[in-house]
């Protein structure tokens, strides 16, 4: 009989101590250690029967290795393969992390109908039925995807050797537990060691594998944060279960950027993908409203359009309100200044409130200058034309400031019928032909002038 050890978990942060504890000196939090026992065993491969002979690797040359791209796995899905950088690498471990009830599941199993290629769908916490109600929902019938509804790691690579199919899926990893530890299913030292032996089989055969993972309250992903380290792209999925529009980004991408963002509509047949935000980002108001604009923003690669709304109003008690939904709260309070400062606008008395609509948070510098037209319209209560929108940074000193690929704001804003631009007048542009009424300014004193006259 293998040697067995009794050590403790943090069951926040996965600090490991050889005694139990109050307070984790890692992470601080009170009674999160908790005891786990691990058997010490001689781990075999991720094949249940064999131990494979590997050979050793030998150092090489940085020039001598060879830089063939491997042919990345279409998803059939635009949006997730924009936030994975263009599909699932061969061999690659993504962590798909959100809320309970916010469509992780769907998601996953939506791709598995659709994927051309044999996947393997292994849920843990739903029936065979359960899966097969949701899948008719969604896609009718599907010969590429199978089912199994397992936790036990050697049991599901027991099946995996018999299926051999392309893609895997497990949803989710708190639910699997190996033999190799005697602890829980959702343990620190289970969650740690059935990733690692995922990780293993993924790297050995080049097959992608796709992990689900639940949240903790404070919407970090559950479990030790090594976990996050372990694995190659780590995505969020994000979203009020109130509204019926997700989002899709990624926190960590090995192969991509984590800069872009992936959009998608809840309905009862699954995930729409929506390929123009900004449908879903302005208001469709046929009358003339103060208090919004419409500014040209950036997630990544991928030009937004979306509506920044202002309400300014006489302050009921004696501190006035400053208070921002998707935006920058001390930002707002800076450009307040700016405003008092350098435009003479007395705001010092007055009730702000500031939302960027569609449920997104905004951090681009480019939507400042929106924002100052979305104040002092509802401050004055003149509407700004609806086919007008902005794309610049404000300085302290109430200078217009350029942004960054200005360019693409302006055809993004010409292809949705925008009739005129206002940019910063020190904003270097290519000489193009475009079809859309540049207005640049150099002071918000100039804005005004040209807003309100």
């Amino acid at each position: 009989m293998a040697k067995t050890k009794t050590t403790f978990f943090c069951q926040n942060c996965g600090a490991q101590f050889a005694k139990w504890q109050g307070q984790c000196t890692s992470c601080k939090e009170w009674n999160t250690i908790a005891e786990e026992v691990i058997q010490k065993a001689e781990k075999l491969s991720w094949k249940s029967s064999e131990t494979t002979a590997k050979r050793v690797t030998k150092p090489q040359r940085i020039s001598e290795i060879s830089t063939q791209a491997e042919a990345r796995l279409n998803t059939q899905n635009n949006e997730l393969n924009r936030v994975l950088g263009g599909g699932l690498v061969p061999g690659s471990l993504t962590l798909l992390g959100g809320e309970p009830g916010i469509g992780k599941s769907t998601l996953m199993l939506q791709i598995a109908l659709e994927l051309p290629y044999k996947t393997l769908y292994v849920s843990g916490e739903e029936s065979a039925q359960q899966i097969k109600m949701r899948a008719e929902r969604i896609q009718p019938s599907s010969e590429n995807c199978f089912i199994l509804t397992e936790t036990k790691t050697q049991n599901i690579f027991r099946n995996i050797e018999e299926v051999a199919p392309d893609i895997v899926v497990i949803d989710s990893i708190q639910t699997l537990h190996t033999d190799h530890i005697e602890s829980a299913a959702g343990s620190i030292s289970q969650i740690r060691e059935t990733t690692a032996e995922l990780i293993k089989f993924a790297k050995e055969t080049a097959t992608p594998v796709i992990l689900i993972g639940h949240i903790t309250k404070d919407g970090n992903i559950a479990g030790p944060k090594i976990l996050e380290h372990m694995v190659d792209t780590v995505l969020q999925f994000e979203g009020d279960r109130n509204h019926i529009y997700r989002i899709l980004r990624a926190n960590k991408n090995r192969f991509g950027s984590t800069n872009e963002l992936g959009i998608y509509e809840m309905q009862g047949s699954g995930l729409r993908e929506v390929s123009n935000p900004s449908e879903i980002l302005i208001s469709k108001n046929e009358e003339d409203l103060s208090g919004t604009a419409i500014s040209a923003t950036l997630e990544g690669m991928r030009p937004l359009m979306i509506e920044i709304q202002a309400l300014v109003s006489s302050a009921v008690y004696g501190t006035p309100q400053r208070s921002a939904t998707g935006y920058n709260a001390k930002r707002l309070n800076m450009i307040l200044a700016v405003l008092e400062k350098r435009a003479g606008f007395k705001l010092g008395a007055k009730d702000v409130f500031l939302n960027v609509t569609g449920g997104i948070t905004v951090d681009d510098p480019a939507i400042d200058l929106a924002v100052v037209a979305a104040v002092l319209s509802s401050n004055i209560d003149i509407a700004i034309d609806k086919r007008l929108c902005f794309a610049a940074e404000v300085g302290l000193a109430g200078e217009v400031r350029p942004v960054t690929r200005v360019e693409q704001r302006i055809l993004e804003a010409e292809k949705l019928g925008f009739t005129a631009i206002v940019i910063s007048k020190y904003c270097k542009i290519p000489k193009n032909n475009f079809h859309i009424n540049i207005i640049k300014v150099a002071k918000v004193h100039d804005v005004v002038h040209h807003l309100f006259g």
